[in-house]
This record gives structure tokens, sequence and C-alpha cells, in this order.
């Protein structure tokens, strides 16, 4: 049956300001305090159950050592094996549910997450993630749209059916996958965590949920609302988890697939095990993944200097860098960098950074100390090699209260080199400055220089300038902006993925994701058999 399914509107576009002096505001702060005085207990969600294990690990604030979030289970094999157990009787009903039944719960979750636990969630976001209010909201949003948008996009898929003919019916049966699927989610983004379970999950699939353990606080209340709007038992269950079980989980013969956002490095590995253990399979596993970015802006001498400076601060600094959008490295023509360097020069020191529960801060702490340590590794090999770096600005930081790292701004004498190429995934934007006159040689360069394709941008006003660097660019990044940073794809608008080292870009926030998660029979009916 295909019922109609609206169009919605995007709630990106509709998120609270929390400015001085509004009710919002003050509920906000109010649902803060109520956090930092209380450590929750968060146990495993296995058939619908609470499960507790004994080990436990604490989650802390990145902004502040001092407050201990909650104190989560972890599940081990016997946990993990029941899990998929679980899921898999859960399967029997799931999978048979007719869709509209099924995106109904999510439509429902989506609604309680927009409005009844909003500011509860936000305020999880900030102290868990460590995110401003702006970052918070639209990392919700964002996860509201997926739930809203996802059902749209299913009714599209089960729309599409073959051609037909004299004397035969045809139809498709867009069945989910036969098995479980292992959803990986990443520390950065709520909204991801969120939506890797759930998007196969709606489609008819069951999943095991392994969060990031630095932000299984805040991806609990996703998996309460989930309850509250009444998942059923086994569909999705809560098990995070340490790696040294993963081959628990991948040697299964029922492991369907994996949805992975994480680094490039560990969906390498996962999937080598994958590849390993592919005669046990009943079926070849569908493997989604993205890891990251070494994401560019691309600056031609015709670009407004002003939105210049404002998306490599917008884009770079935001939320710590720690996108896997961020903007990490920057190519300038010469003869526009005297006055980008004076715009960032003038406008980086204005930006506050510091605990995320004072409002006024722009700038939170990076999520843990494995990151402060990376990120801080680059700094000090910038300051090592003054031959080839330049600090322009920052190059600070602090672990005493936090993981707090100023905003940094490197200039380099290297394309090439090792701040140009690498993933960072922190405050810290590299810039190359090239001459006028090479702009098609250096566009080339920017498309070499990383083995990452996921996000850039290209600044400019000539617009014979924008349709060389987009197609010299192509196959640079998975998601091209033009005058504007390379952050910011809002689902429906902007599908998000990118290839390369970027992961197997099936496009979150659209139909194709989707697509991945079925596996269709094409059906064909005889209407008069021949004799």
């Amino acid at each position: 049956m295909i019922w109609a399914v609206e169009k919605p509107k995007n709630e990106m576009d509709s998120i609270l300001s929390y400015s001085s002096g509004t009710k919002e505001r003050e509920e906000l702060l109010r649902e803060i305090e109520r956090i930092k005085k209380t450590t929750e207990e968060i146990p495993l969600i296995i058939g619908g159950r609470k499960v507790k294990t004994g080990e436990v690990i604490e989650i802390r604030a990145p902004h502040d050592h001092d407050v201990v979030l909650a104190k989560a289970h972890l599940a081990g094999e016997d946990e993990l094996k029941e899990a998929i157990e679980c899921a898999l009787s859960a399967w029997e009903d799931w999978s048979e549910l007719d869709w509209y039944h099924r995106v109904a719960i999510f439509r429902k979750a989506a609604d309680l997450l927009a409005g009844k636990y909003r500011k509860r969630n936000i305020a999880a976001i900030m102290m868990n993630l460590s995110k401003n209010p702006y970052e918070a909201e639209i990392d919700l949003a964002e996860l509201v749209d997926f739930w809203r948008f996802n059902p749209y996009y299913i009714r599209f898929i089960y729309e599409q059916q073959p051609d037909q003919a004299p004397g035969e019916m045809n139809r498709t049966d867009w069945r989910p996958l036969e098995g479980f699927i292992l959803a990986v989610t990443p520390f950065n983004f709520y909204s991801i965590g969120g939506n890797l379970p759930t998007a196969p999950a709606m489609v008819g699939n069951v999943v095991l949920w392994k969060p990031s353990r630095s932000v299984i606080f805040a991806n609990f209340e996703i998996m309460k609302i989930l309850m509250e709007a009444g998942l059923p038992d086994g569909v999705i269950n809560f098990v995070p988890f340490p790696s040294k079980w993963s081959d628990v989980v991948l040697s299964h013969p029922d492991f369907a697939g994996l949805h992975f956002t994480g680094s490039h490095e560990t969906l390498v590995k996962l999937w080598k095990r994958i590849s390993e253990n592919i005669t046990r399979y009943k079926n070849i596993p569908r493997i989604v993944g993205e890891t990251g970015g070494k994401d560019f802006i691309f600056v031609h001498s015709s670009a407004d200097v002003k939105a210049v400076v404002t998306n490599i601060i917008r884009g770079g600094f935001g939320y710590q860098g720690q996108k896997c959008s961020a903007v990490s490295r920057v190519y300038v023509p010469k003869s526009l960098w005297p006055a980008i360097r004076e715009g960032l020069l003038a406008e980086l020191p204005r930006i506050k950074y510091g605990p995320v529960d004072d409002l006024s801060n722009y700038m939170g702490a990076v999520i843990d100390e494995g990151a402060f340590k990376k990120i801080v590794s680059y700094i000090e090999y910038a300051k090592a090699h003054p031959e080839e770096y330049e600090i322009i600005c920052g190059g600070h930081y602090d672990s005493g209260k936090g993981w707090f790292i100023e905003p940094t701004v490197i200039l380099t004498k290297n394309p090439k080199g090792k701040l140009m190429t690498e993933e960072i995934f922190g405050p810290v934007v590299t810039v190359y400055v090239y001459d006028d006159d090479k702009y098609e040689e250096t566009l080339r360069l920017c498309n070499e220089t990383s083995p990452y394709g996921l996000t850039g941008s290209i600044f400019a006003r000539d617009r014979y300038a924008i349709v060389k660097a987009e197609k010299m660019l192509r196959y640079a990044a998975g998601n091209f902006y033009i005058n504007d940073k390379p952050t910011g794809a809002i689902v429906g608008r902007q599908p998000f993925g990118g290839s390369r080292w970027s992961g197997t870009n099936d496009k979150a926030g659209s139909w194709l994701n989707l697509l991945r998660w079925l596996n269709p029979r094409t059906i064909k009916e005889t209407l008069v058999p021949k004799k």
C-alpha cells in the first residue's frame, strides 16, 4: 500500500537562537544545570531490556574534566550474542511490517525530539560533545530531518516499479536485507549517531548500534526517544562495546551489513575483517562508510575577500574543526593574501573559546585526550619546522580544565607537506599562497594533494574561473560549494558523502543511502500461461 507522504520542510530552517532574554535560553540553562548535577547510569538496551554488565566507563564533559555526565555499561561477548539473537528474532515481524507502520514510529520520534525533548537533547549535545547552542541546534535539527525525510524517500523507492506488457503483471518487492546490520557511529555528530541505526531500520532491517564511547550519554537520549515512540523490542539494540569483541559480530553468519562513520583506517580494518569472513555469511554484506576528509577552500583572484575570511573561520573553526567537512587547507592567490591575512588577524582574536555552558563562547573543547594529543602534535610539528611553516594566529592549547585548543592558522611553503595532506580533525587551518597566473596549475595541485574526496569550495566572482574549478575538481569533493564554506550540508538539499578515502559516497540525506539497505525481488505473473 502506498500512502501519500508530503515532502517535509527542513527543521534546519527553524532552529532556535537562545539569544539573551528568550524563554528558550532560560530553559536551556536550567537543563544544563540539571545535567551537571546528575551522573546518569546508562545500561545496554537488548531486546528492549536494560542490561547492566558491571564493566563501566565514565563519560566526562570535554570542556570540564570534573563533570561526570554518566557511567555507561559496556557489552561483552555474551551480551553481543544475546543482542544478535534478539535482533534476528525481531526481524521476523519487523521485516514483514507494512512500511507506513514502521515509518510512523520515526515520524513520532522526530516530533518528540523537535518538541517535548528538544531542550534536554540540546543540553546533552552541548555538555557531551562540547558544542555551542547553535552547533547543537543544527545537529539536533539534522536528525529531525533524517527522521522526516527518510519516510518520504522510502515512499519514492517503493513507487519504483517495472514496466508492464500484455499478458503479464510485473512488480518489485522491496525487501530488507536478510540478517542484522551493525551501525558504528562517530563522536562528532549526534545526528549521525541517530541516523546510522535508524535509516536501515526504517526499511525493515534490525540493528546492533555501537555508539562512540565518548558520546554514549548524548546517544542514549536518542535511544530513549525511539523507545518512547514505540520502537519494538530488538529492532535496534544499544550495545557500546570494546573493539576486542568485534569478531563476535563480524563473524556471525547472519551479519548483513555495516553502516559506519569514522576514520578511514578503522573502516579499512573492518572491511578486511568482513572480507576474511566472506564465506561464513549467508549473504554478501553491504558496507556503507563515510570516513572524513581533508577539505579545502580554493580562492580565485576575483573572490570577495570578506566572504573568504568569514567562511574560513566558520568552516574551519565551527565545532572546533571536528567536522568531516571542516576546512583544513586553503589555497590563496598572492594578490589577495595580504588582505585575507589582515582579515583573519582582525577576526580570529575575537573568537571566545571555553566551557560551552557559558553561552558567550563560540568554541568549546575537542572531544577527548586522544584527539587533543593528535591535534597538538600537528601544531608542534609546525613549530619544529619553521623553514616550512609559519603560525599566523593561535597555536596555544591547554588541557588543565578541558581539552582546549586555540583556533590556529598556519602558512605553509610546501603544498604537499604533512599539514596539507593529513586529516587533523581539529581547529587548525593551513594556507598555501600561489601565484595568480598559476590558477589552473594550483587547481591540479589541489586535486592531487589529498587522498580524501569529501568536501571543498571555490570562491570567485569570475564565472569562467568557477566553471574551470568545478570541472578540474570534479573528483576532489563529493560535496562541492561555490562561494560558501564546505560545511553545513542539509538533508534533502545537499545529500552528503565523498569518495576516494572519504568513503563509499552513498549520500546520507537522500534515497540513495536507503537503497543500500534494501534487497529487491522481481516478481512476474503470467496471466494466461502457455499450454
